[in-house]
């Protein structure tokens, strides 16, 4: 088969251009990193990577017993040449301006903050260490309080005995052990662009968990840079929790004691200790 022959019948499947997908977000992945999220069997995928191997659009590369896959641009890049970059470049280059600022318009509305962990623990344990009122006191330094039903409130309750909700929201999605969904602000007035909401996504891989916390609709910059220090430190101390049974040896809370201190005045608490 001629070469382009080969590449146009390699890029006429939605399935190996979701294959070419994956690898662009993230090259030099194995067959199983290439299967996971697109629910297809290995023995299909290793015949759609064959087409595309064929067509030269992936190479493959032996590590170990692995064999990992990687884009291979330059076909594209020779049909580009031939048929376009020829004649329709600069035309092409100004629509393509065009679809790139109306793209980032509609994408104002995106999470303002997202963060991946790995856990060594199952989904249900991480469940219960974001949910439960005695867990989330031991590595977050407040009780996360509430019946977890969708439309119920929660409080992020203060562990010293005054009851105190430092963050409070509503329970707006729970399906456990997978996915909950909840408002996230300090109690009072809304911010004028509404409330903050936080998703916890806890997906199986392989043989640990992958713990995905999304926090969208931030008030502000400060707002972002309060959460971009609170949460990696919070769920460094919740995966220590899981993975050793205990803490971390020091406090996140106290590594960043300055934001936590501005939390506690925003509340209006003048006796609360940072």
């Amino acid at each position: 088969m001629d070469g382009d022959d080969a590449v146009f019948k390699a890029l006429a499947d939605p399935t190996r251009r979701a294959l070419l997908d994956r690898l662009r977000e993230r090259n030099g992945q194995t067959l199983g990193e290439l299967c996971e999220p697109l629910d297809m069997a290995r023995q299909s995928a290793t015949q759609h990577l064959g087409v595309l191997e064929a067509a030269n659009l992936i190479t493959t590369v032996r590590r170990g017993r692995e064999k990992l896959h990687y884009l291979n641009p330059v076909p594209l890049w020779a049909i580009q040449e031939r048929w376009i970059h020829r004649f329709e470049r600069p035309r092409l280059r100004a629509l393509s301006a065009i679809k790139q600022r109306a793209e980032e318009d509609s994408m104002a509305d995106q999470p303002d903050y997202v963060y991946v962990t790995y856990i060594e623990s199952s989904p249900e344990r991480v469940w219960a260490a974001l949910t439960d009122p005695d867990l989330t006191a031991q590595y977050w330094g407040h009780s996360n309080v509430s019946d977890w039903q969708p439309g119920s409130r929660w409080e992020h309750r203060r562990t010293d005995g005054s009851g105190i909700a430092d963050v409070v929201g509503t329970v707006l999605e729970s399906a456990p052990p997978r996915r909950l969904v909840m408002t996230f602000d300090s109690p009072g007035d809304l911010p004028p662009t509404g409330p903050s909401t936080v998703t916890f996504d806890i997906e199986p891989y392989h043989e640990i968990v992958r713990l995905t916390v999304t926090h969208a609709n931030l008030a502000d910059e400060a707002a972002r840079q309060a959460i971009s220090a609170g949460w990696p430190a919070v769920l460094a101390n919740l995966k220590s929790l899981l993975e050793t049974g205990h803490v971390l040896p020091q406090a996140p809370w106290e590594m960043h004691a300055e934001l936590r201190a501005e939390q506690m005045a925003r509340n209006d608490q003048p006796d609360a200790q940072p």
